[in-house]
């Protein structure tokens, strides 16, 4: 009955489709999209994510034979330009990234161990480059931890949060292959030293959940994305000082990511292989993560000095 109000109540309040085959109102529901509900305006990347799904829904409309032609494509309108840059304020360099890993040891006390649990997930962000899904969904069966040296880790397993409703278990976790890959494929990072001794540690304090997941809630299940965001804004204010907490350095987890592609990049490893590492193309590595690490100036700087001082 409630679906069925709702759908009346659609029917009644909607205009006809064929409304959009005038300009002027396809143009004002384009618009209509930089306006958030408050009145203000929406994020560029909002914006975009709008038009995207209203034009897939027009073509579909064609598709059905309600036009003849994508309406859309009678007006100009300019697209807001989305950012395509990671922000260079957010990468941090080695030693603040060590810092926040030792920080989140001691979000929630030691017992409880609501940080202890979590210094692993933040460590394959950064020293593997890993999403926050593809952590999350990190088994033991993919690793290779060797006694001394670089270890490997073979991807194949995401586990993104996206909502009870939109999975097909009914977990508020969904359970994928690789981001943009085939489901039955698999990506194989080297894990360096740093982090082969971090994921020995953990798995020895913590071992793994029931379906060899490394990083588990205290219940045993898939960490949520607001639980580990929780933990990571505790240890900033925890490792890094005032004026850093309310800059953008490390906002999220995800920037530990961005820091570890950068670090790469400025280590000057070939983008093919940091690329393939990351699971990225090498056009959306360049383009996006080709950042100078924080404090990376003062190391370039005297260099230049020094080459412009040979002139003089």
């Amino acid at each position: 009955t409630e679906i069925g109000n709702a759908l009346h109540w659609i029917a009644k309040a909607s205009r006809p489709l064929n409304d959009l085959a005038d300009p002027v109102t396809a143009r004002e529901v384009l618009d209509s999209f930089r306006i958030r509900l408050d009145g203000k305006s929406a994020a560029a990347e909002t914006v975009r994510r709008k038009r995207y799904t209203f034009v897939n829904a027009l073509h579909y409309a064609v598709d059905l034979g309600e036009f003849a032609e994508n309406p859309l494509t009678a007006v100009r309108w300019q697209k807001p330009k989305v950012a395509s840059e990671v922000d260079p304020r957010v990468v941090v360099n080695p030693r603040q990234a060590l810092s926040l890993l030792h920080a989140v040891s001691y979000v929630g006390g030691y017992s409880r161990a609501r940080g202890r649990r979590l210094v692993g997930l933040f460590a394959c962000m950064y020293f593997a480059g890993l999403r926050p899904a593809e952590a999350v969904g990190l088994t033991d069966a993919g690793l290779t931890l060797t006694e001394q040296g670089w270890g490997t880790m073979l991807l194949h397993r995401t586990r993104p949060s996206v909502g009870r409703q939109w999975t097909d278990s009914g977990e508020s976790h969904d359970d994928r292959g690789l981001k943009n890959r085939p489901a039955e494929d698999v990506r194989r990072v080297p894990i360096p030293p740093q982090l082969v001794a971090m994921l020995r540690e953990h798995l020895d304090t913590f071992g793994t959940a029931a379906d060899g997941r490394l990083f588990f809630s205290e219940g045993g299940g898939v960490v949520a994305s607001s639980t580990y965001s929780r933990a990571w804004q505790e240890a900033r204010t925890l490792a890094l000082p005032p004026a850093a907490v309310v800059s953008p350095l490390a906002r999220r987890p995800y920037d530990l990511r961005h820091s570890a592609l950068s670090t790469w990049l400025n280590a000057g490893v070939d983008p093919t292989e940091v690329a393939e590492r990351a699971g990225n193309s090498v056009e959306v590595l360049l383009g996006r993560y080709a950042k100078c690490l924080d404090g990376r100036q003062e190391v370039a700087n005297p260099r230049i000095e020094d080459l412009l001082n040979e002139y003089d």
